[in-house]
Protein backbone atom coordinates (compact mmCIF):
# COMPACT_ATOMS: atom_id res chain seq x y z
CA UNK A 1 0.00 0.00 0.00
CA UNK A 2 1.04 3.65 -0.59
CA UNK A 3 0.41 7.06 0.77
CA UNK A 4 1.00 10.58 -0.56
CA UNK A 5 2.78 12.94 1.25
CA UNK A 6 0.40 16.01 2.55
CA UNK A 7 2.28 18.24 -0.33
CA UNK A 8 0.52 16.01 -3.06
CA UNK A 9 -2.70 15.12 -4.77
CA UNK A 10 -3.91 12.40 -2.26
CA UNK A 11 -4.61 9.04 -3.96
CA UNK A 12 -4.34 5.47 -1.97
CA UNK A 13 -2.64 2.34 -3.81
CA UNK A 14 -2.16 -0.97 -3.35
CA UNK A 15 -1.13 -4.47 -5.54
CA UNK A 16 -3.39 -7.03 -5.62
CA UNK A 17 -2.47 -10.86 -5.80
CA UNK A 18 -4.41 -13.45 -7.72
CA UNK A 19 -4.26 -16.14 -4.77
CA UNK A 20 -5.31 -19.16 -7.91
CA UNK A 21 -2.04 -18.37 -9.20
CA UNK A 22 -1.01 -18.53 -13.22
CA UNK A 23 -1.82 -22.41 -13.91
CA UNK A 24 -5.10 -22.45 -12.21
CA UNK A 25 -7.58 -22.26 -14.62
CA UNK A 26 -11.07 -22.16 -11.80
CA UNK A 27 -11.05 -18.08 -12.96
CA UNK A 28 -11.93 -17.14 -16.47
CA UNK A 29 -14.27 -20.13 -17.22
CA UNK A 30 -11.16 -22.52 -17.64
CA UNK A 31 -8.68 -19.58 -19.83
CA UNK A 32 -5.85 -18.88 -18.47
CA UNK A 33 -5.24 -15.08 -16.97
CA UNK A 34 -3.19 -12.47 -18.62
CA UNK A 35 -1.52 -11.06 -15.25
CA UNK A 36 -1.69 -12.09 -11.89
CA UNK A 37 -1.14 -8.62 -9.98
CA UNK A 38 -3.17 -5.37 -10.57
CA UNK A 39 -2.44 -2.09 -8.66
CA UNK A 40 -5.51 -0.45 -7.83
CA UNK A 41 -6.00 3.08 -7.10
CA UNK A 42 -8.35 5.59 -5.42
CA UNK A 43 -7.82 9.13 -6.68
CA UNK A 44 -8.56 11.74 -3.86
CA UNK A 45 -8.57 9.23 -0.96
CA UNK A 46 -4.98 8.59 2.08
CA UNK A 47 -7.20 5.48 2.60
CA UNK A 48 -10.37 2.97 1.57
CA UNK A 49 -11.77 1.35 4.85
CA UNK A 50 -10.92 -2.17 5.06
CA UNK A 51 -8.52 -2.31 2.21
CA UNK A 52 -5.60 -3.57 4.64
CA UNK A 53 -2.84 -6.57 3.39
CA UNK A 54 -4.50 -10.22 3.65
CA UNK A 55 -7.85 -9.24 2.47
CA UNK A 56 -9.61 -11.05 -0.06
CA UNK A 57 -11.44 -8.62 -2.83
CA UNK A 58 -13.31 -8.68 -5.72
CA UNK A 59 -12.96 -5.53 -7.80
CA UNK A 60 -14.81 -4.40 -11.09
CA UNK A 61 -13.85 -1.74 -13.03
CA UNK A 62 -11.56 -0.99 -16.03
CA UNK A 63 -7.99 -2.17 -16.83
CA UNK A 64 -4.89 0.25 -18.24
CA UNK A 65 -1.55 0.09 -17.97
CA UNK A 66 0.67 2.48 -15.29
CA UNK A 67 4.60 1.65 -14.84
CA UNK A 68 4.04 -1.66 -17.34
CA UNK A 69 1.48 -2.92 -14.21
CA UNK A 70 -2.10 -3.87 -14.97
CA UNK A 71 -4.09 -1.06 -12.81
CA UNK A 72 -7.52 0.43 -12.19
CA UNK A 73 -8.94 3.36 -10.78
CA UNK A 74 -11.52 4.35 -8.56
CA UNK A 75 -12.94 0.54 -9.03
CA UNK A 76 -15.44 -0.80 -7.10
CA UNK A 77 -14.96 -3.35 -4.83
CA UNK A 78 -16.65 -6.20 -2.21
CA UNK A 79 -14.93 -7.49 0.64
CA UNK A 80 -15.06 -11.07 0.44
CA UNK A 81 -13.09 -12.01 3.35
CA UNK A 82 -10.34 -10.71 6.22
CA UNK A 83 -7.36 -12.54 7.47
CA UNK A 84 -7.69 -13.32 11.14
CA UNK A 85 -4.94 -11.35 12.87
CA UNK A 86 -3.27 -14.02 16.09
Amino acid sequence: MTHQPPTQQPFFSAVVVDTLGPGDQRASGGAKKPYDRLRVIWLGRTRVPGIEAGVELRLNGMVTQVDGLPAMFNPRYEILSRQEHL
